[in-house]
């Protein structure tokens, strides 16, 4: 789906509380209020699968701060988050505005119930710093169609590509490693591409099943994927350091602890030659 041409979306008629959706599941795990008893009860029954549950969302939503602060820093002013989420505290254009004022942020998400958030989040920013577009992230060729996307591609400024915890909801039938080909061949030289992703691979195969079969009642499935599996993703990239890690050894800002390396998130940003 494209952007609306007004520019306005209203609030989705039917929220279907009574369905486990995982952007409030997520906002459950990192200690949000926008959800319904469903996605609690979703979210109570994932997290009991293991400890590391809320840790590793805590964990993945830690590196996204990280790594939009270490893009900033680094001279990017152009950022295009897709799979965006509800919104909580260290938004994207909150950490990148910190480092560059005149940062541009534009949001993607093919939820409407994670847009009406999105937008009244940005009630008070200005149309040249932010932007909220309807899109999918399995029609990769309409997102770069967007005029709030072409507008960022086109300045050809580096552009950081994010995609946080996003993915594992693409199944392997859309190709989702096609998808982001797609989007960083439209890149420009120096851009960035920033991802995070669960994984099943610190838990035993029987338990690493029972994550994606408790998903299969919300409104989107779950695809945990290897290393080795999102390391392709980043193909004809050069890794920054450390490579393609634990969500919380991306760069720590603190001593890592034992658990880090078993946190259920692969984390890594990759630059465009």
């Amino acid at each position: 789906m494209g952007g609306d041409d007004d520019g306005d979306l209203r609030p989705p008629a039917d929220l279907r509380p009574e369905i486990p959706h995982p952007a409030r599941m997520y906002d459950y795990y990192l200690g949000g209020k926008d959800h319904f008893p469903a996605d609690r009860e979703a979210a109570e029954k994932v997290m009991a699968l293991s400890p590391l549950v809320r840790i590793s969302a805590l964990a993945n939503r830690a590196f996204l701060g990280r790594a939009v602060h270490h893009l900033a820093a680094s001279g990017v002013r152009r950022f295009i988050d897709i799979g965006t989420g509800i919104p909580t505290a260290g938004n994207t254009h909150q950490v990148a505005q910190q480092v560059h004022p005149d940062a541009r942020v534009v949001y993607l998400d093919n939820d409407p119930i994670v847009l009406v958030h999105s937008r009244a989040l940005l009630s008070g920013t200005t149309p040249e710093s932010t932007a909220v577009v309807q899109a999918d992230l399995r029609e990769p060729a309409a997102i770069l169609k967007a005029p709030e996307v072409r507008e960022v591609l086109d300045s050809g400024q580096p552009v950081a590509l994010l995609l946080f915890a996003v993915l594992h909801f693409i199944d392997e039938a859309d190709d989702p490693h096609a998808i982001v080909r797609t989007l960083v061949d439209a890149l420009p030289a120096g851009s960035h591409l920033a991802i995070s992703h669960a994984t099943g691979d610190f838990a035993p195969p029987a338990d690493a099943a029972k994550g994606p079969a408790l998903y299969r009642n919300a409104s989107a499935q779950l695809t945990m994927r290897s290393r080795e599996q999102v390391l392709r993703f980043f193909d004809g990239l050069e890794l920054l350091e450390p490579g393609l890690v634990t969500a919380p050894l991306w760069r720590p800002d603190r001593e890592p602890e034992p658990a880090d390396a078993r946190v259920a998130f692969w984390a890594g940003v990759g630059r465009k030659a």
